[in-house]
């Protein structure tokens, strides 16, 4: 017996690392045939990628990636709470800090490869395979016996000009991409970056107010001053939000982004609004009252939009930092976020009823509860011109809770009324293979249909090509 676990040790760490052409099309021949055809027709098509987290300075400053780690590890929460899960400390992979010292760094490459059996069955794996072979040309299925091996591979290839941020870039052929921006941000980096003629990609700003929003949040008080403006009343902040959204638009932006506990649009009278906006500046506000605020400015920023024009991007349902100590530890966006149930038929009832036909105003809704998608969001999307559904996203973000959204939603609501897919990471590198999947995923679902005779082949091309490229560019009106 050990001898024989002895040799699979031996025969897993020799192991290929290959991407299968066809992985992810259908099994059946006949389907998987007509679903090549769809997939080459835009494999190479340009990535428009309206919702992500990537920090416009890595671009700006173009400078190469330290290693490994701080690139393909520490930026991605999808890999380090599996690995977390697993046994791994957060400290030993580096959470919350910036660039590691180099043994540091070495020792936690080791750690994933090691672990390399936790991602086992997720999207994560099949993200992380696409970027080993198609970005650093990785030929072996990492493990503890090569990751020195791997992580040198790599390291050697992050110090050559073709693998720095903006080589990459080009490489990946993101034509636009959106990062996610605090309201008060300068946008300086998205001004060089737009006078760059080096950098042809479009990288836009996305308004994201949730901590001006949320007067209860400890330090919100002082937080608020950032904002500039008379905000020591309730209509000197209303204005300031105003004018940091005209100052958004004004450097390129597209989209305002939102993500609250629940999905709540009640609006309040202004004297009530005043009164509770006082009482939160003094501290004394109660969480019922500062949830009651939340609400009433979400309905406010539906309001903002129809004025500006910035799409709505609404994604409620998160309990945000679920572990304390984590929290406290390593800061927010480390991996223990976790979804809620939630409810949008009632709550957004308000804000639909004044601006769910109001032209020109776009609201896109996400969610973690995947029965939200087929109950609540495509029924939404089947009637108001207003709506659209986002993409699967987050937790859902894996081929099978995808292939449940398609059939769902399009059988509700038709594909016009998708948003096209939506990446939403801060791992740079794993864009390309996100797209990709969705891609291949999309391709099967809609050779499926031609298999059905549901759809001619010429529709599925044209529906495809309209959810990668055409679809996304409407509903961010790009």
């Amino acid at each position: 017996m050990l001898v024989d676990r002895a040799e699979r040790r031996e025969a897993q760490a020799m192991a290929t690392l290959t991407v299968h052409p066809d992985r992810l099309l259908p099994a059946e021949p006949g389907v998987r045939d007509i679903a090549r055809r769809l997939y080459t027709a835009v494999r190479d098509l340009p990535i428009v990628s309206p919702h992500g987290h990537v920090d416009p300075r890595l671009l700006l400053e173009d400078t190469p990636f330290a290693d490994p780690t701080s690139l393909l590890i520490q930026p991605d929460h999808y890999v380090t709470r599996l690995l977390h899960a697993g046994g791994v400390p957060l400290s030993d992979l580096g959470v919350g800090e910036g660039p590691m010292a180099e043994d540091r760094a070495r020792a936690a490459w080791r750690l994933l490869c090691s672990h390399w059996h936790l991602l086992r069955g997720t999207p994560v794996r099949y993200w992380f395979d696409s970027e080993l072979v198609d970005i650093f040309g990785v030929t072996e299925r990492p493990s503890a016996a090569n990751a020195d091996a791997l992580y040198d591979l790599i390291a050697g290839q992050l110090a050559q000009p073709g693998h720095r941020p903006r080589a990459l870039l080009r490489r990946f052929g993101i034509d636009f991409l959106a990062t996610t921006d605090d309201p008060a941000d300068d946008l300086a980096a998205h001004d060089a970056l737009r006078a760059d003629p080096d950098v042809s990609t479009t990288v836009a700003p996305t308004f994201r107010p949730d901590r001006y929003l949320e007067v209860g949040r400890p330090g919100w008080p002082e937080a608020v001053k950032e904002l500039g403006g008379d905000c020591g009343h309730y209509t000197g902040y209303v204005a300031a939000l105003e004018e940091r959204r005209r100052y958004f638009v004004a450097h390129g932006a597209v989209s305002a982004d939102h993500g609250h506990a629940d999905a709540g649009t009640e609006p309040l009278g202004h004297r009530d609004a005043e009164r509770i906006y006082r009482s939160a500046l003094d501290g004394t506000v109660t969480p019922q009252e500062a949830t009651a605020f939340r609400q009433h400015m979400t309905f406010e920023m539906a309001r903002m939009s129809c004025d500006d024009g910035l799409v709505m991007t609404l994604h409620p349902g998160v309990y945000r930092n679920h572990h304390p100590a984590t929290f406290e530890r390593y800061g927010p966006d480390t991996g223990h976020d976790i979804p809620l149930a939630v409810e949008l038929t009632r709550s957004l009832r308000p804000l639909l009823s004044r601006f769910g036909t109001y032209p020109g105003f776009h609201l896109v809704l996400f969610t973690v509860d995947p029965d939200v998608y087929s109950r609540e969001i495509a029924p939404l999307a089947g009637f108001y011109p207003a709506v659209y559904a986002g993409a699967p996203w987050w937790f859902l973000d894996n081929p099978a809770e995808i292939g449940r959204f398609q059939a769902a939603v399009t059988e509700t609501a038709g594909f016009s009324r998708l948003s096209g897919f939506i990446d939403d990471t801060r791992a740079f590198c794993s864009i390309p293979a996100r797209h990709d999947m969705s891609r291949r995923l999309d391709a099967g679902f809609l050779a499926g249909l031609v298999a059905a005779h549901r759809l001619d082949e010429d529709e599925a091309h044209d529906t495809l090509t309209g959810l990668v490229s055409d679809q996304p560019r409407k509903v961010f009106k790009l």
